[in-house]
């Protein structure tokens, strides 16, 4: 097993360097936009929601969406919050593997027992997470939800092979993971779906989780989940990618920023895979 992060003192976090790339904004801009807030207590009540309503988030944990509403990059004109819809914050064994529920804080399940038993890959990736204050509200299905291609938690399910479990009103249906990340920032999920439960098969097999960021809690620069002879890429793409071990940057076009070239990138996939395949 390996978990590693490389990390020195360059940079800033996502949400600095995204204020330092937006125009310069009056005080009365660092507050979200006009919205209407709902707050259902029940799942059927909030898919009810989401299929009347254009546009609407949904609030679970705030630590992706919250940053993205007071800088307005985010205008939803409705707010879902479903922190009071009771007992949808389980984590149990179903198949064999971990369910995580909704509302389930990154936290909880770093800290399960289940988890660790059962899929010990999971809490691993979670200690690499942001920081603890962070996971302590954020959500594992916010998290997938959101779908940043350089977070860890969507890269580990692709790596896993999970599967998600959403509802609205017309039912419930899975989605596995190949088909759940569609592009930045964006899901499978129909506009009036509300994603209910994540799901991780138990997995004892070798594993471990490897990225390089510019400090730690940052978002990775470049990463990657082994779990046995399958590599799952995070931060090199718009959605997180399997990759041949053997050959994994092939197919690859990262993008440059201010933070990586292409390059740059390309280079870290190599070092990484070859950190997670060493033993």
């Amino acid at each position: 097993m390996e978990r590693s992060r490389s990390a020195v003192s360059l940079g800033d976090s996502r949400a600095a360097r995204r204020r330092r790339a937006a125009p310069s904004r009056s005080w009365s801009e660092v507050k979200p936009a006009r919205f209407e807030y709902h707050a259902p207590k029940s799942v059927d009540e909030a898919c009810a929601l989401l299929a009347s309503l254009e546009d609407a988030k949904v609030l679970a944990g705030g630590q992706s969406l919250v940053p993205l509403l007071n800088f307005r990059l985010a205008r939803p004109p409705h707010l879902v919050d479903i922190n009071r819809i009771a007992n949808l914050d389980r984590i149990y064994e179903r198949d064999g593997g971990v369910a995580v529920q909704a509302l389930a804080r990154q936290s909880a399940v770093e800290d399960s027992d289940l988890a660790g038993r059962l899929c010990p890959i999971l809490p691993a990736a979670l200690r690499q997470v942001a920081h603890r204050v962070i996971r302590n509200r954020g959500t594992v299905c916010g998290s997938l939800a959101h779908a940043d291609p350089a977070s860890e938690l969507p890269a580990v399910m692709m790596a896993l092979n999970g599967h998600v479990v959403v509802q609205s009103r017309r039912g419930q249906r899975i989605i596995p993971a190949a088909d759940l990340f569609k592009s930045v920032m964006q899901t499978a999920l129909a506009q009036d779906e509300l994603m209910v439960e994540a799901w991780f098969p138990g997995a004892h097999g070798k594993y471990g989780i490897a990225e390089e960021s510019r400090r730690h809690g940052d978002f990775a620069l470049a990463g990657g989940v082994r779990y046995g002879d399958r590599l799952a890429l995070f931060g090199v793409a718009a959605t997180p990618v399997m990759a041949d071990p053997k050959d994994p940057t092939k197919g690859l076009q990262p993008s440059g920023d201010l933070e990586a070239t292409p390059e740059f990138r390309l280079h870290l996939v190599q070092a990484i895979t070859d950190r997670l395949f060493a033993a």
